[in-house]
């Protein structure tokens, strides 16, 4: 994978919700965090998936809505709770901002596959206290080639 792509999906900010408000984190962290002081969400095992701009081609923003909804509709209807989410970047000028859906409890291997499905370069996975980037466009890299990361929590 591109190294500055894979620095850009890294440094993404990413605003989860919890019960006490947006959570908004990072992959890019530059050690693991001591997982007793992590919120609670990033204890637990999640996907985030989106529909948007299949392998980085811009597409008009109805074109976009219409695939997140069919997206969340397919997650409803496979029973997982969803929860919307968005990553964007950090930069102050930075205007790129994607929603996506939190999805809680889904196996790594299907989150792959909805990945390939929308035809997404990469999906962002957690377990164990730590994220994961995997590639599901098998022309960015090798599909299922996994990078790690590490939370970093954003004021």
């Amino acid at each position: 994978m591109d190294p500055h792509l894979l620095r850009s999906y890294l440094s993404t900010v990413y605003e989860i919700p919890t019960p006490a408000g947006l959570l908004r984190v990072s992959l890019d962290g530059d050690q693991p965090p001591d997982p007793a002081t992590l919120p609670e969400i990033l204890t637990r095992q999640f996907a985030i998936l989106t529909a948007y701009n299949p392998r980085s081609m811009l597409l008009p923003r109805r074109v976009n809505e219409a695939r997140h909804v069919v997206l969340r509709d397919l997650l409803v209807l496979g029973c997982y709770r969803v929860d919307p989410c968005v990553g964007y970047e950090q930069e102050p000028d930075g205007m790129w901002r994607e929603p996506g859906w939190l999805v809680y409890g889904m196996d790594r291997d299907e989150a792959i596959y909805f990945g390939r499905v929308y035809r997404q370069n990469t999906i962002i996975y957690a377990r164990n206290n730590r994220p994961e980037i995997i590639v599901t466009d098998p022309t960015c890299d090798d599909v299922g080639r996994t990078f790690l990361g590490h939370w970093r929590l954003k004021g």
